[in-house]
């Protein structure tokens, strides 16, 4: 069961939660920068994590699921915040450019459901960001905050369920290495700096970043005999069993393309 919107609002208001929404903001940032001109969607409880990208998004909206319920945001404003059935989402397809799902997949009852209508409403070539509860963490054990409940994933089990769901991991990072305790909140930078090089494998968020990859599909024709009537000099005539071509022409040259460049990945920790 899910925990309500309520539960995780009061967290985040909680000195130990703003400090996790912190460090994994920050690794949003890094990966994507400012949002100016793009649509972006927050999935599951991801609002509070959309501050730190900007206000200059083209549209930015929040679908929470139904068994979590939703509240109005952003604050003050109109509200751009909606209840929806996660593996149903009430979005049309290829719209967005970015999606970040925090808080989505572990307490899902489908998850690859989930994803799939992720891929769905993402815009080709678009991006999203999945922060998962880590399952060697210790904040996966930790119940008195939103990162204790649910499912948690190892980064090689989210990389198979993101491959099952046609999107392609191009980078992954790791973040909260703070224990889950109220009085580390004062020092969480310092846990974040010396845990990614002390104990890596104890983070508390995984955060993997996929792309959608569209591929163009050429149609199968059908063979079929077509009598054609060639003008006497303008069609090239078999000559020792070659073709001849009229004087001052030359064959077609085949066309050169270049090299399509490598995914850059943007979390520079990890490449998938």
């Amino acid at each position: 069961m899910r925990q309500s919107v309520l539960e995780l609002r009061e967290f985040y208001a909680t000195p130990l939660g703003r400090a996790a929404r912190q460090m994994v903001s920050r690794k949003v940032v890094e990966a994507w920068g400012n949002a100016r001109g793009l649509d972006v969607l927050a999935l599951g409880y991801a609002t509070p994590f959309l501050d730190d990208l900007g206000p200059d998004a083209r549209r930015a909206v929040a679908a929470m699921p139904a068994a979590q319920g939703v509240e109005s945001w952003p604050a003050g404003e109109r509200n751009r915040a909606s209840l929806v059935d996660e593996q149903a989402l009430p979005l049309p397809n290829a719209l967005f450019d970015r999606v970040l799902a925090i808080h989505a997949l572990e307490e899902s009852d489908n998850p690859l459901a989930l994803l799939e209508e992720i891929c769905r409403v993402m815009a080709p070539s678009g991006r999203v960001i999945l922060a998962v509860t880590a399952r060697h963490g210790l904040w996966a054990n930790a119940e008195n905050s939103p990162f204790g409940h649910g499912r948690p994933f190892s980064r090689r089990q989210l990389e198979r369920l993101v491959r099952e769901a046609d999107l392609s991991p191009v980078g992954w990072t790791r973040a909260l290495y703070a224990p889950p305790l109220g009085w580390a909140a004062r020092w969480a930078e310092g846990f974040e700096q010396a845990g990614a090089l002390l104990w890596p494998p104890f983070a508390g968020v995984i955060l993997m970043e996929a792309i959608k990859q569209t591929f163009a599909v050429r149609p199968k024709g059908r063979a079929a005999r077509v009598p054609v009537r060639a003008l006497p000099g303008f069609a090239p005539a078999p000559v020792g069993g070659k073709v001849a071509f009229p004087e001052g022409s030359r064959p077609a040259q085949p066309l050169k393309f270049d090299p399509e460049p490598p995914i850059q990945s943007p979390f520079g920790d990890h490449r998938v």
